[in-house]
């Protein structure tokens, strides 16, 4: 019993002081105060159970046939009937659009699995917010999984993990207080896709500063000038919480040299916060090289999880996979924020080169809403990793 007293003494302290007194509503749970009982509702919505209703999952019939998206299994489970495993997926033909979820609030997302087919960066994910008609989150699926190249690798952080075979698993916290929609758009003009998914929610009192899930993507294939743009036009009072890049390199030589910058609150010219070179900001040190080869890595709030290596054939460009999760620093702003990072490598006698990489990311934040339109996302012919 002494055990368990410290155990759960040791706990507490993770917990943030504002967040141990105040009412407990099961959107704050963590090992601290995972034993605590909440009037929060545990709903999922998935294939098999479309709306999240209490009662209403595994209704599909296999007596329907196989019909797309509403008993696509039933010619296995013929022999088994109602309960069993008859709609475990969706299709998603070409240029359509699916929606994957709605919810009514008040409530939080807590967890999405999902593993589509086909080309992770042709498969758009789009979440809004209480009725909004521009999205707050907008990027490729491959991309928000930390997966820009299209090539599984293992990733292990607290709010994101990709598992064998394509396993993506989101654990960013997303309360809303009255709606929740979530779609899914196939731009793959040659072929449709398949999607198993599942995602888990809370239905629960949502606090008055709780801010709104915000992930947006950009991509470029040579960047131009000497600074690739995160995210910039963000408006409104918030914190950024992360960013996941896909960084593809032109030149020969050490390419991570440049420093990552933070514009907030007014700021024009120099930023409030600046690093000292790329691997520092993931975490890491001296070109993430150990004996002569770049060392892959993951950490709860940092890696570089992907090294794509040239094979001598058709592939021959070096790619890498990097996260940074500001989950116990968030970058706090009161009015607007712009993020960059110098695309920075060196050349002959000890010179810095401005790099023209093939650079993608998405960056994740929170804010209060409204927030500002994002850039139109580009056509699957400026997507495609080429």
């Amino acid at each position: 019993m002494k055990k368990l007293f410290v155990f759960m003494l040791v706990c507490t302290f993770m917990i943030p002081a504002q967040a141990q007194n105040e009412k407990f509503n099961g959107l704050d749970m963590n090992l601290g105060n995972l034993y605590r009982l909440s009037d929060a509702k545990s709903r999922s919505i998935s294939p098999e159970n479309f709306t999240g209703e209490k009662g209403k999952g595994g209704m599909a019939d296999p007596k329907d046939g196989v019909q797309l998206n509403v008993a696509n299994a039933s010619l296995a489970a013929r022999d088994l009937g109602v309960g069993w495993k008859v709609n475990p997926y969706i299709r998603i033909a070409s240029g359509e659009t699916f929606t994957i979820a709605e919810m009514d609030g008040p409530g939080a997302i807590q967890q999405i699995w999902m593993t589509p087919t086909g080309n992770w960066r042709f498969s758009i994910l789009r979440i809004y917010w209480d009725g909004e008609t521009t999205p707050s989150v907008e990027c490729p699926l491959g991309d928000f999984f930390g997966m820009g190249w299209g090539v599984y690798a293992p990733l292990v952080s607290l709010p994101i993990c990709v598992n064998p075979g394509s396993a993506f698993n989101c654990y960013w916290v997303m309360p809303f207080r009255k709606k929740c929609k979530i779609t899914v758009e196939n731009i793959n003009d040659a072929q449709p896709m398949t999607l198993y998914y599942q995602i888990n929610y809370t239905l629960t009192d949502v606090p008055a500063d709780a801010a709104y899930f915000h992930a947006q993507f950009r991509r470029t294939h040579y960047n131009e000038g000497s600074d690739y743009t995160i995210v910039d036009g963000i408006k409104g009072k918030g914190h950024y919480v992360g960013v996941y890049m896909a960084w593809g390199v032109h030149n020969n030589g050490w390419w991570g040299e440049g420093e990552i910058k933070f514009f907030m609150d007014g700021d024009r010219q120099f930023p409030t916060i600046i690093g000292t070179g790329t691997e520092d900001y993931f975490c890491g040190s001296y070109n993430f090289d150990r004996d002569g080869q770049y060392k892959e890595f993951c950490t709860p709030y940092a890696g570089m999880h992907q090294v794509i290596r040239p094979d001598g054939t058709y592939k021959s460009q070096q790619r890498f996979g990097l996260y940074r999760w500001h989950i116990v620093d968030p970058i706090r702003f009161d009015r607007d924020l712009k993020v960059t990072i110098q695309d920075l490598g060196w050349r002959h006698g000890g010179r810095y080169l401005p790099q023209k990489s093939d650079i993608s990311s998405v960056v994740f934040w929170y804010q209060s809403e409204p927030h500002i339109t994002f850039p139109k996302l580009p056509p699957w012919q400026v997507l495609e990793v080429i």
